[in-house]
């Protein structure tokens, strides 16, 4: 199913004829949501602190989780105490926010949170409500919220905008769920106060010609391996000229196998859909070959011990001549809505 999907988003594929019925009802449902919004006759609401929403409008992986980690870092390191909100993979299931750490279920608030709640220490609340979820981080002191994957949360009001595009992909055939990738409209990257491309843009040029002047772009390294229990660390070129087993559950899996092969290791893949809940039999190869996982992989894997099982952490690395004033803008811009409440 992933692969006929890519064909038909970013290949070309001409079957996305057929669903283009399907997408027009998309449009009619998001047009209309959207109105609504902005009629007041759905309302948006405040929340008790600034938020900075960090979202994509393509379906799947751009690097999202990433740029969430480094901004929270950032803005920790300009005095600002963060929190995060997010629905969590299918929302929180227990109808309430719940406060999210490292020792929490990834099955039930979802991987994502977790990791965010790993790298960044700050306090991370999942509730599809997301609205309720910023009331009980306020509780927990911060003074700035994240809203990870939260572009499309209209009830949610927002202080500035972020979106993050994949360079590689782009925007795929520029059609609408579920002929094509895009979440919004691409007139909808005109209202975000940044874009951020994960990569180097190939391609897509015309569709990305809107926002290629406000574009900065972004990388994402590897630089070691690390054991699951924490008890080795490895530099990522102590596996150049080695074969290995890569075990990617997230929304490009593909990223992860090419980052691998730029550092000379022959990779064999293993691609599993979004949020796999992936097991220790999903890891029994019958091999002596070391098994790399995604960071966000390895937080559904914490329990399986084995030798040969490496997480592989991603570092964001951006130009700082251009991502000093672009945090300074909101660094002010928060201090306005602050000095506003």
């Amino acid at each position: 199913m992933y692969s006929w999907i890519h064909r038909v988003w970013y290949e070309g594929a001409s079957s996305y004829r057929l669903l283009l019925p399907f997408s027009g009802l998309f449009w009619l449902l998001i047009t209309l949501r959207r109105y609504l919004y902005g009629m007041g006759i759905l309302g948006s609401r405040r929340a008790p602190a600034p938020v900075v929403v960090v979202g994509n409008i393509t379906a799947g992986g751009t690097g999202k989780t990433p740029v969430t980690i480094w901004l929270a870092r950032e803005l920790q390191a300009r005095g600002f105490r963060p929190g995060i909100v997010s629905r969590g993979y299918g929302g929180s299931k227990s109808g309430s926010s719940m406060r999210v750490d490292h020792a929490s279920d990834p099955d039930v608030v979802g991987d994502e949170p977790v990791l965010l709640a790993i790298r960044t220490g700050c306090p991370v609340v999942v509730d599809a409500n997301r609205v309720r979820a910023t009331q009980m981080l306020v509780e927990d002191g911060v003074d700035l919220i994240i809203a990870d994957d939260g572009l499309q949360h209209y009830r949610l009001e927002r202080t500035y905008e972020i979106c993050v595009i994949d360079g590689a992909r782009g925007l795929g055939n520029r059609h609408l769920l579920p002929a094509g990738p895009l979440r919004e409209t691409i007139d909808r990257l005109n209202e975000v106060d940044q874009v951020l491309v994960n990569g180097p843009l190939r391609g897509d040029r015309e569709a990305l010609s809107v926002v290629e002047q406000n574009a900065i772009e972004f990388d994402l390294v590897a630089v070691e391996a690390s054991r699951l229990d924490g008890s080795l660390n490895r530099p990522i070129a102590g596996f150049a000229g080695t074969t290995v087993h890569a075990v990617a559950g997230i929304g490009n899996p593909q990223r992860f196998f090419d980052m691998l092969r730029s550092h000379n290791i022959q990779v064999i893949e293993h691609a599993y859909p979004d949020h796999a809940r992936l097991k220790r039999k999903d890891l029994d190869f019958r091999d002596e070959f070391d098994i790399l996982v995604t960071e966000k992989d390895a937080v559904k894997l914490n329990k399986v011990a084995l030798d040969k099982l490496w997480k592989v952490p991603v570092e964001l690395q951006i130009d700082p001549l251009l991502a000093g004033p672009w945090l300074e803008q909101i660094e002010s811009r928060l201090h306005d809505e602050q000095a506003m409440a």
